[in-house]
């Protein structure tokens, strides 16, 4: 949950995730559009979709046991390296590295130097490897990151490592923006019933929204005339959303719903009706 999302926005909804999914059994059985209900309005989806079916590769391949080796740790869904030192340093006490944007900034504030990745490994567990203690290491580096040494501004009076910092009371290197943001326009088509209430259609498994429910969706070749209704902003994506009422008979593959209380919907969604309703 904390890859990309801020602790404040976290800490609610981990509580909250665990009241549903106590224990990897509970969690690999869910049904997946439960699992995407309760990441609602996290974004970045696809770590849902990961989570879920990790706990099921534990369930069948660990006997519901989270594996205590590295390597283990690195086939299951979604982990990575610097997750799987996180969690391997964290609950089995080994020095294994984490090198998320965090650490990689302090490490390279600590050399004052641009370094490579591969570089920013070596470095990261050479010093791993010198503590008794590599759990508290791995979170004071990620922690520094987050606090002191932040990607625009450093507290290096409050840094108690400043002494040994090379770049120390400097301010941090202005990097130009790798993002790339795209727009795209899309035609919301809203088919609604008296009787049977909305009509919703599953996303497919990949793209944006994947496997969150919305009323059918068509992607624009040029943007209209027309103001778009709302702007929902993603990290890679600008999506300019148009709302359409429709009156005739729904195509493709969905069903109709009387409320969307219970299924996993877009934040945008929910944001483009409540628009909606306040016009």
């Amino acid at each position: 949950m904390l890859q990309q999302t801020q602790v404040k926005t976290v800490l609610p909804r981990y509580q909250a995730w665990f009241k549903l999914f106590p224990d990897i059994q509970t969690l690999a059985s869910a049904h997946l559009d439960d699992v995407l209900k309760q990441w609602e309005g996290l974004g970045y989806y696809r770590r849902a979709r990961f989570i879920h079916e990790a706990a099921q590769q534990i369930m069948h391949a660990h006997a519901g046991k989270f594996p205590k080796q590295f390597e283990a740790m690195l086939k299951l869904k979604g982990i990575g390296r610097s997750t799987a030192g996180a969690i391997s340093s964290f609950c089995f006490d080994t020095p294994t590295a984490v090198l998320d944007g965090n650490v990689k900034r302090v490490l390279s504030a600590w050399g004052n130097q641009n370094y490579h990745e591969k570089e920013l490994w070596l470095i990261a567990q050479t010093w791993i490897e010198k503590t008794t203690t590599p759990d508290l290491w791995n979170q004071a580096m990620m922690e520094l990151g987050a606090t002191h040494c932040q990607a625009k501004k450093r507290a290096c009076a409050l840094c108690p490592v400043h002494t040994s910092c090379q770049s120390a009371f400097t301010l941090p290197p202005k990097k130009a923006s790798t993002i790339k943001v795209l727009d795209v326009h899309w035609q919301v088509d809203v088919y609604q019933h008296a009787q049977h209430g909305i009509w919703l259609e599953q996303r497919p498994s990949s793209g944006i929204w994947a496997g969150l429910w919305t009323p059918p969706i068509q992607e624009l070749k040029e943007a209209p005339q027309q103001t778009p209704h709302l702007i929902h902003q993603l990290t890679h994506r600008r999506i300019h959303l148009y709302l359409n009422d429709k009156h005739d008979s729904p195509m493709g593959v969905g069903s109709w719903f009387q409320s969307w209380e219970g299924l996993a919907i877009p934040t945008g969604i929910h944001r483009l009706f409540e628009q909606r309703s306040k016009c």
